[in-house]
């Protein structure tokens, strides 16, 4: 999800200013993720309208650990974000945060976090959001985001963890149908991050992030960001079957799964015609695969619904 940062000046002027600061170290917007997947998946997982006190304590630990997991993330990477235009002004790299006041603050959140599932949702749920947060930061942040062009592929396997979060709060289980969603996340999360990085080449180049749209062509890029969605779209179908959904669900992923890849081949077709740079226009691709995920969650949330 696109990343957003306070527009405030170098230094807070007020308390708004400083709770804005904290909360943009938390990146809000990647935490859409959080809702857009989990919350759904609780209402396949149910077989109809879960719990409302239920979905509110998930949402809320999940947001707390998304947040944790994020505001370390700023503070690793606070070198990376001073190099970078889209990511400068964000609270470290202004001096707006400490870096100790971020490391304390990421800290707690992860704690209450933990604590809060455990205590009100249940354990496995506590137990996911945490290994979440330490294969972001351990594997993808510290280990593969600097190293690898394959960075966001593996990295991305902690954008999986709350559709399994959101499974375990009702089931208090894992099986075969949330790992199938979980896949789709995984295979649509590298053409998602690669088309944005296509628009930001020139930042990562700047910062020596190794993402794929700086070490390879753009040819090379746009083929696996068809070869990506097919995956995404392939995962998404395989979800009808092994759910036993009814109707709506399969027509719905359908549909939108024709879209997003038509997108995806518009952009490889503007390769082949030798456009390059933006006029391979990558971020409507990135807001169209937005609109993708949304949708194909809501379907899965809608389709119990119509058809339990």
């Amino acid at each position: 999800m696109r990343e957003e940062t306070v527009g405030v000046g170098s230094r807070p002027s007020s308390w708004r200013d400083v709770v804005a600061a904290y909360v943009a170290l938390t990146k809000p917007r990647i935490i859409e993720l959080l809702l857009v997947t989990s919350v759904p998946v609780m209402f396949l997982a149910e077989g109809g309208v879960p719990p409302l006190g239920l979905v509110l304590a998930t949402t809320v630990g999940g947001i707390l650990a998304a947040g944790s997991a994020n505001t370390l993330n700023c503070l690793f990477d606070r070198d990376i974000d001073e190099r970078m235009r889209r990511t400068r002004r964000r609270p470290l790299p202004r001096h707006v945060v400490a870096p100790r006041q971020a490391l304390i603050f990421g800290v707690v959140l992860g704690l209450v976090s933990t604590i809060w599932l455990g205590v009100l949702v249940n354990w496995l749920s506590a137990w996911l959001a945490l290994a979440a947060n330490a294969f972001y930061i351990l594997v993808y942040t510290l280990l593969l985001k600097r190293r690898t062009s394959q960075n966001i592929v593996w990295g991305g396997i902690a954008g999986c963890f709350p559709v399994l979060i959101g499974w375990a709060a009702i089931r208090d289980s894992v099986d075969w149908v949330p790992v199938v969603l979980a896949l789709v996340v995984f295979f649509w999360t590298p053409p998602h991050t690669w088309t944005l990085a296509m628009r930001y080449r020139d930042d990562y180049a700047a910062a020596e992030v190794p993402m794929l749209p700086v070490v390879a062509s753009e040819r090379n890029v746009a083929w696996q960001v068809v070869a990506y969605t097919a995956a995404t779209v392939a995962a998404s179908l395989a979800v009808w079957p092994l759910a036993r959904t009814g109707w709506f669900y399969p027509v719905a992923a359908g549909v939108l799964g024709a879209g997003v890849l038509a997108e995806a081949v518009a952009m490889l077709a503007r390769v082949v015609r030798g456009k390059s740079g933006l006029d391979l226009r990558p971020m409507r691709f990135f807001h169209w695969s937005n609109i993708y995920l949304a949708l194909v969650f809501a379907a899965i949330a809608i389709d119990p619904l119509l058809t339990g």
